[in-house]
């Protein structure tokens, strides 16, 4: 079951994961993911690490206090949508270059 795993560069190789993961946390705050609600009348935009660094909203929403907070809450949850979008693609390319079972991936 395990006769192709190679232990010996098991160590090394989450050595390596974890300097890529940690290159990730830092790449991550300069990315830019920007959602837009009601045909562009609400833009929200977020860091790769999910924090919202930017929102614009038009003046047209200011006095419908109701449809405001529904276009909010689905931007917001659309740039998150983003965010863990980018985090799992992230994810798939540290892994594209490791194989745990030897050889090359």
């Amino acid at each position: 079951m395990f006769e192709g795993l190679d232990l010996k560069n098991m160590g090394k190789m989450m050595e390596q994961m974890q300097e890529k993961a940690t290159q990730m946390q830092e790449q991550s705050k300069s990315v830019q993911l920007t959602a837009k609600g009601g045909g562009g009348m609400i833009e929200v935009t977020a860091n790769g690490a999910g924090e919202i660094i930017d929102m614009t909203i038009d003046d047209a929403l200011l006095s419908d206090k109701a449809s405001l907070q529904l276009l909010l809450i689905s931007t917001v949850n659309d740039v998150c949508k983003m965010v863990e979008d980018n985090k799992k693609s992230q994810a798939m390319g540290m892994f594209g270059g490791m194989n745990p079972f030897g050889g090359n991936a």
